[in-house]
């Protein structure tokens, strides 16, 4: 192999709009750059440390105390770092957490909760306070629809629905029974409130670096719930004992969300990510719904979500869906995307459409390039 730099400015890199592993900052990826070969000094690359190691042990703190900073998170919380996705904590959160007798209560909106409730049925007692599938979730539940048991081991809902298109604005109160939150696509795209939560999961694919590492909040006196007799890995209180050292981590993983979170500092924190946010969702919806028909966004306004936008081409006024081949057209609109360097666009496989992500990351210029062309594409085609 040979030597080669390649400048940022001279790689070719596209505007990427994959809902997970999702855009990384282009700084964060030149710092990755840099630092590969010889991380300040020490000789080697992360990848290469023991996880033993003071320099190791440095970054996985200081990702940690990152972390606690940018979200407000109290020392009665507990931050730890694991594997097996967003997806384990379906098994872990209830290993952990039920208390027998006690249902854990579900708010249902769409693939994510689905998933939790296929893992609640292995033997946990649950109750579905909540459903919107008869609306084919387009909707998150409203107030008067919620119906909570007296007595639930915790409330478990998912705070943005990628899939769907849907994103909790005003949480439930859930009163002194915990709220578990799989936040895993919009953690960090928005201010929250730690101490409303029992449990905050999220795979950190989406906001806050690359796939392999789940970041989880837990208030450490709900971690004492579990039985001890519980496989050492699945416990909260082994990891948070170890400080997410128990077992070799994924380092080169939480040495990114350390580095995505210094980004997100210096882009004015929170404030500055919800500012942004709020610019990209508002241009890309606009679009939509100045588009006289043409597109059309099947999520009620009032549960519409800023991180993941989904939309049909409906075709212009008057015109048929079905007569002009909906799909097609919407498939079209993808590679004809991904020729003008706009990659991501298809929904997810198991609804269709069209669905562009817009996670931290995401520059506004990239939602410029996209809405620009989606009205060069109707103006073609409309």
């Amino acid at each position: 192999m040979t030597h080669a730099t390649v400048s940022a400015s001279a790689a070719k890199r596209v505007h990427n709009f994959n809902a997970g592993p999702g855009a990384l900052p282009l700084p964060v990826l030149e710092r990755i750059r840099e630092e590969l070969l010889d991380w300040h000094g020490s000789g080697m690359s992360v990848m290469e440390m023991s996880h033993r190691s003071p320099e190791f042990e440095s970054i996985n703190a200081a990702a940690e105390q990152k972390l606690r900073d940018l979200l407000g998170v109290s020392d009665d919380y507990a931050v730890i770092f694991v594997q097996g996705g967003g997806s384990m904590q379906f098994t872990m959160a209830p290993m952990n957490l039920f208390l027998p007798g006690k249902p854990v209560d579900v708010l249902h909106t769409g693939t994510w909760t689905a998933k939790a409730i296929g893992e609640l049925k292995k033997g946990f007692l649950h109750n579905m306070a909540a459903s919107t599938e008869p609306e084919k979730f387009a909707r998150l539940p409203r107030r008067e629809e919620i119906n909570f048991s007296p007595d639930a081991s915790y409330v478990h809902l998912c705070t943005n629905n990628t899939i769907e298109g849907t994103q909790w604005n005003a949480l439930p109160e859930t009163g002194a029974v915990p709220l578990v939150a799989d936040m895993s696509s919009d953690i960090a795209s928005r201010p929250v409130d730690v101490k409303k939560f029992g449990l905050i999961f999220a795979g950190a694919q989406k906001n806050l670096g690359p796939s392999g590492v789940t970041i989880v909040v837990i208030r450490k006196d709900l971690a004492e719930r579990a039985d001890k007799n519980l496989p050492t890995l699945l416990q909260y209180r082994t990891h948070i004992k170890e400080k997410s050292l128990y077992h070799t981590p994924p380092t080169f993983a939480i040495y990114i969300v350390g580095l995505v979170l210094e980004w997100i500092e210096s882009e004015g924190g929170i404030p500055g990510m919800v500012k942004r946010n709020d610019a990209k969702a508002g241009l890309l919806y606009n679009t939509v719904e100045s588009s006289s028909g043409f597109y059309s966004c099947p999520v009620e306004k009032s549960s519409r979500s800023r991180m993941n936008v989904v939309f049909r081409v409906a075709g212009g006024v008057g015109r048929s869906a079905a007569a002009q081949n909906m799909d097609a057209v919407e498939k079209k609109f993808a590679s004809e995307a991904a020729a003008a360097g706009l990659v991501g666009t298809p929904g997810h496989r198991s609804v269709g459409g069209l669905r562009v992500s817009l996670y931290n990351a995401v520059e506004p210029a990239a939602v410029e390039a996209l809405t620009s062309f989606m009205r060069e594409f109707q103006r073609t085609r409309g």
